[in-house]
């Protein structure tokens, strides 16, 4: 019998406890998953962090307390699990290595990328093997005649060598989904594996940096020509802005790809920004829901939907900073832009928002860029260079937004007695950010959801 695959991911406070990984796994029994990504469980990947830079730099007596408190924390649910002997053993098993590359990354006081990409693996390894027991203890207790087995997602998910942010080998990908997991669609399995972390073809263990699990799911449901893409976390779907900073923000019931891309991108924290777009490729239709209360509902982010407001929702990106390049060499000439977006491609910088006048540049960057002292020094080289902090960059998110009369005449008189140092519009029918101080940003928020949505 062919029936449908769903993929389902966990994030990490699904994973959090034992009580935790048997929710998310009846979640995803009455969801009809057949493939489960899961999440390292809460704090983990912190942890496993905290141990490579403590192994680096400090004795290894402070490293050896983190390791225990990591292996502590995975054996204290497998005993809430009832883990038989045999199936705790790949849990010591994998403990072990972690100390094994600890002690070498101790001894050697480095800690390479390459280290870090495995050191931090083992959070979602360790998970995984637990949730998979989790998953067949509610396979029971429902009479079901499915069982859950462990994979190992590395054996499909093929990367580049670019550690720390692999990039994923999509052909690659699809044609190991197909080799090894396209069973699934006839079978009574459910895969339980891993997000986040991936393989070289040299069989290096790489990751995809942070909040990379959602897209792994992905990544999977597209080489699997999944039919549902399932990202289970702690909140009941995407509101129209961040319930934390606007107590009216409303559930949106469904969401078009695009508009679900942008507010990912310009600061909504429900979706790792790179989730859609295999998603998106595939035409693979994303629901976004609570393992905690999945009674609630959620929000499905499709190709097409009906409702298509001016303006759908609101993020908000802090921690910013803009860069104004200025230099008289950019009136009339040409190559000017090109020579400033090569430094930054060198340095490997993704800028957000961008305005250009006759003789300057303005540009919006995240803060941590200005640890990059090299990347100052060569833009100077081409321009005075001129960085103003502790910004904030707000994103309104809807539809046809270039081109309707009287919308930048609403948003700012709403917010007529506050500073905005720039604008951004034009780019994308389904955007328009600015950039105002990062004390202000809150209350410029609640106005705006005021004004468009409450």
């Amino acid at each position: 019998m062919t029936e449908k695959v769903i993929v389902s991911k966990f994030g990490g406070t699904s994973m959090g406890d034992a009580e935790c990984m048997k929710r998310s796994a009846l979640v995803a029994l009455n969801q009809g998953a057949k493939v489960v990504v899961v999440s390292a469980t809460s704090g983990t990947t912190n942890d496993l962090i905290e141990l490579a830079k403590t192994a680096e730099k400090s004795s290894w007596e402070n490293a050896s307390l983190i390791l225990t408190k990591i292996k502590v924390k995975h054996l204290k649910i497998a005993r809430e699990l009832e883990m038989n002997p045999d199936k705790i053993e790949p849990i010591n098993q994998l403990c072990e290595e972690l100390e094994s590359m600890s002690r070498g990354v101790h001894l050697l006081k480095d800690c390479s990328l390459k280290a870090l990409d495995s050191i931090q693996s083992i959070g979602e390894r360790l998970s995984s093997i637990l949730f998979t027991e989790a998953m067949n203890i509610v396979l029971r207790s429902q009479n079901k005649p499915s069982i859950a087995k462990w994979f190992d997602v590395r054996d499909v998910l093929i990367t580049d060598n670019q550690f720390s942010k692999a990039r994923p080998l999509t052909d690659l990908i699809k044609a190991r989904c197909q080799e090894q997991l396209a069973f699934i669609r006839h079978s009574e399995v459910v895969i339980c594996t891993q997000g986040f972390i991936g393989r070289t073809q040299e069989s290096m263990t790489t990751t995809l940096g942070r909040g990379g699990s959602d897209y792994s799911a992905a990544i999977l449901a597209e080489g699997l020509e999944a039919d549902i893409l399932e990202i289970w976390t702690d909140v009941a779907g995407i509101a129209t802005t961040d319930p934390r900073i606007c107590k009216d923000a409303k559930a949106i019931a469904e969401i078009s790809f695009k508009e679900a891309s942008e507010l990912a991108t310009f600061g909504a924290k429900i979706l790792h920004p790179a989730t859609l777009l295999p998603a998106i490729r595939a035409h693979i239709p994303v629901f976004v829901g609570s393992s905690f209360q999945p009674e609630l509902g959620g929000t499905w982010v499709k190709k097409d939907v009906e409702d298509m407001p001016l303006v759908r929702a609101m993020a908000m990106r802090k921690k910013q900073i803009l860069v104004t390049l200025s230099t008289p060499e950019m009136l009339y000439s040409h190559g000017f832009l090109y020579q400033i977006f090569k430094v930054f491609n060198d340095h490997k910088v993704s800028i957000d928002a961008i305005t250009t006048s006759e003789i300057s540049v303005s540009l919006t960057l995240d803060d941590s860029t200005l640890l990059n002292k090299d990347l100052v020094n060569d833009l100077e080289k081409f321009a005075d260079v001129q960085v103003e902090e502790n910004l904030a960059l707000v994103s309104l998110i809807g539809n046809n937004i270039n081109h309707t009369p009287g919308l930048a005449k609403k948003i700012f008189e709403s917010i007529s007695d506050i500073n905005v140092r720039m604008i951004c519009l034009g780019a994308s029918k389904h955007n328009f950010c600015f950039i105002i101080a990062e004390e202000s940003a809150a209350e410029v928020i609640n106005r705006l959801h005021k004004t468009f949505i409450a």
